[in-house]
């Protein structure tokens, strides 16, 4: 939003969004004394702007809600305390078509919405509010009258052309139709195909019910889509409920929030109440925000696939924080940025990624942060004690503890190996090596709100809100230089490029240079505050962020009158600002919870030439406890290797002798057969003979007498001796084929066998490769 919209300098902060229904053109609302309405259309290129719509002759501070009509011409708008006037606008044309007072001060409105089936129909709902509109001839036309003044509407969603389901703050799914808000969808037990499957029934209301009939939580968010209707029903959880009939509803899948693994609990997730839901075009992706601004999603054809089994959200892109944040550090050694905040958590994160590394949340609130230029250590003050960390693969942990209580400010040496902490109005510089107290600065009447090391280490700056800005010898412990004023409460405080002044900012609203005890240059005073500030390395720009959210971009050396260029970027008061290393980033912290990370450019949408060569290392810290556990890991996946190798050569051998005996059964066979066929053969012949030599010792008679009869004989036995020697040829030929096809059999399988090894040696050779490359790092 804050690339699509160059909010002024006098906004108070956005304050609403909607999205036409042809997801072409969005609406923001922006806070200011007076409010407006920017429509863009999404479509063109850098979404740029088309119209900015206003309440006219009203004077609105803000929009609390807006909705368009189903085909995106009209746009409504609801206002705040103490008009409550709803604006009907033909936006394109940038004319209020009608005005009309929705409710009063005491009842203020909770949503508004077109019906999406007809442009002139409209919705408010509200604490004790629930109002049908009907634009006609001009005016806004109150459509139906509903008694609901002890009901609290929370949101409203339609689910046909006259029927609209109402969820209030104690968990009631109310419907109306045609305005008669006479119906409560009520739970039920119902048995559906010989299932018992929890129902929501629809069920005429009586008056006396108002307060009656507790279903779930606050349901503080309702949308419908084409299956039925989505809704919270209570704290970190979502209902998917899908329509079976008219007026039956059937809750399919309960969805809920998880909490962070690395949560310590406090608060666990899960007690998120949620703000607002919505579902992609496709119905593919159901999306959610939180009171405590995170972003979850869920795929929702796994509510439809996965039936058993609980369904949980998952991050749609990474935690944020969800309070202040307090503290932001960088490294030179690495692309991370550290943050501390009120939320109980330290995350680092990597600004060239935009990913978040770490995340891990504590007992106490973290006021300070510091990350040692290698990016391997972190200092973080808390309540109770400073703590030296850490910064493994996967975790944040403490190795030592200082007794500073409430430490709001911490840095370390640009050279590592010195680290200030500051405790009340004492600055302490430790040792890094030894973390011994090697210095206490005092000085500071009030306390220190902002320390920074001077580029050799052999000085340091601080400011305070007693009024004063101090430079240190941190050799000595002496005050080189000091310029103290009263009537001013510094908060921030930065050397310029060459070391040789110091800039600094405070609740006068004056930008100053200071050098050897003397004022050098003032920037005039605005009606903002200067709240933090940052110079660029390369010296060309000092960067400030003030107390309504603003970035200021001033030009060094300093101008005399106020010229710079303000860039809209938080809500709230920016409580840090840091400058990469090579000038390409531009960092800054807020109330508002948000870390912003700004491109740095110059107008001709360049960016400023840097110096400095920065060379970022991606060497990681792993105890010595979880890198045994990872080579006790290899070692038996190593083992597992092996295992497997020994066992597909036994199966490979076992196989190979199963076929060289089955080939050798089928050879022994044909081999008795043949030789079966060959005294078969003999036996004939010798018959033959034996019939010849008898025929010769006969008479001449009985020769001619019996001479048919050997012949019938010789022809019978030359028949069968062909069938024989027939089947022979055939058992031979079988033979051969049986043997050619086991061979090819074998070799089919010595081929798979080898194929098999290879791929199973490459797995295993890759995943030991991939072990080995993460024991080498």
């Amino acid at each position: 939003i804050y690339d699509l919209l160059k909010r002024s300098e006098n906004s108070l902060g956005l304050r609403a969004l909607a999205l036409g229904p042809n997801r072409r053109y969005l609406a923001v609302s922006e806070k200011a004394e007076k409010a407006s309405i920017t429509v863009f259309d999404l479509h063109h290129e850098q979404g740029r702007k088309r119209k900015v719509l206003t309440a006219g002759d009203l004077l609105v501070q803000e929009f609390l809600c807006m909705a368009f009509s189903p085909d995106s011409k009209y746009l409504i708008g609801q206002t705040g305390a103490p008009e409550w006037m709803l604006i009907f606008w033909f936006w394109e044309k940038n004319k209020v078509l009608a005005t009309l007072k929705t409710t009063t001060s005491n009842n203020p409105v909770s949503q508004i919405s077109f019906s999406p089936h007809n442009n002139m129909q409209v919705c408010v709902s509200g604490n004790g509010v629930f109002k049908m509109f009907r634009y006609s001839e001009g005016v806004l036309k109150q459509s139906s009258i509903a008694k609901v003044e002890m009901i609290n509407f929370l949101c409203h969603t339609w689910l046909s052309e006259d029927r609209v389901v109402a969820g209030t703050d104690t968990g009631r799914l109310l419907v109306s139709e045609s305005g008669d808000l006479r119906k409560e969808i009520k739970m039920s037990s119902k048995a559906v195909q010989g299932q018992d499957d929890r129902h929501l029934e629809v069920r005429r209301i009586k008056d006396t019910d108002a307060n009656e009939g507790v279903s779930f939580g606050r349901i503080t968010a309702i949308l419908s889509y084409s299956k039925g209707f989505v809704c919270s029903t209570g704290l970190g959880t979502v209902c998917l409920f899908e329509k079976l009939e008219e007026d039956v509803y059937r809750k399919s899948r309960e969805i809920q929030i998880l909490p962070d693994p690395a949560s310590s609990d406090f608060p666990p997730a899960h007690c998120q109440e949620i703000d607002t839901i919505c579902i992609s075009p496709a119905e593919e992706t159901l999306a959610i925000s939180t009171d405590r601004g995170q972003l979850y999603s869920m795929n929702l054809s796994s509510a439809d696939t996965k039936r058993d089994g609980p369904l949980h959200f998952e991050f749609l892109s990474q935690p944020f924080h969800s309070n202040s944040i307090t503290g932001l550090s960088i490294c030179i050694r690495k692309p991370f940025m550290a943050t501390s905040s009120l939320d109980r958590s330290v995350r680092i994160w990597n600004y060239e990624t935009k990913e978040l590394e770490l995340n891990k949340e504590f007992q106490e609130e973290a006021f300070s942060v510091a990350l040692h230029p290698t990016g391997l250590f972190i200092l973080v003050g808390f309540s109770d004690k400073l703590r030296l960390m850490n910064l493994f693969i996967d975790d944040i942990r403490t190795f030592k503890e200082f007794t500073l209580r409430g430490c709001r400010e911490c840095a370390f040496s640009h050279g590592g190996h010195m680290f200030a902490a500051v405790n009340g109005n004492v600055i302490h510089i430790y040792s890094f090596t030894s973390f011994e107290n090697i210095l206490n600065l005092k000085g500071h009447n009030g306390k220190v709100r902002t320390i920074e090391w001077s580029l050799d280490d052999n000085r340091l700056a601080s400011c305070g809100t007693d009024g004063a800005v101090y430079e240190w010898n941190t050799q000595t412990g002496k005050r080189e230089s000091e310029s103290v004023l009263k009537s001013c409460s510094y908060t921030g405080v930065a050397f310029s490029s060459d070391f040789k002044t110091i800039l600094a900012v405070g609740t006068d609203l004056t930008l100053r240079e200071i050098q050897d005890f003397q004022v050098l240059r003032e920037v005039p005073a605005d009606e903002i505050a200067h709240t933090v500030l940052a110079v660029s390395h390369s010296g060309r720009v000092v960067f400030t962020g003030t107390s309504a959210g603003t970035i200021r971009a001033i030009k060094y050396p300093l101008p005399i009158q106020k010229e710079w260029i303000t860039q809209q970027a938080h809500c709230g008061l920016v409580t840090r600002m840091v400058i990469t290393y090579d000038d390409q980033f531009l960092l800054t912290v807020s109330e508002d919870g948000c870390l912003l990370i700004s491109k740095i450019i110059d107008k001709e949408g360049r960016g400023l030439k840097s110096n400095r060569q920065i060379v970022h290392t991606e060497e990681i810290l792993v105890t010595k406890a979880d890198l045994d556990e990872k080579a006790h890991n290899m070692l038996e996946l190593k083992m597992h290797l092996e295992e497997q190798h020994m066992e597909n050569e036994y199966q490979l051998r076992l196989k190979e002798m199963n076929y060289n005996e089955k080939l050798k059964e089928q050879s022994d066979k044909f081999i008795q057969e043949i030789k079966s066929l060959k005294t078969t053969q003999k036996i004939l012949e010798t018959e033959i003979e034996k019939r010849e030599r008898e025929t010769q010792q006969n008479s001449t008679e009985a020769a001619v007498k019996h001479s048919k009869d050997l012949k019938d004989l010789e022809q019978f036995y030359t028949s069968k001796l062909i069938v024989e020697h027939n089947k022979y040829e055939d058992l031979l030929q079988k033979h051969e084929q049986m043997q050619e096809n086991y061979e090819r059999q074998l070799k089919c399988a010595e081929e798979n066998r080898t194929q098999a090894l290879v791929e199973l040696t490459q797995t295993y050779e890759a995943k030991l490769q991939d072990k080995t490359q993460l024991l080498a790092q």
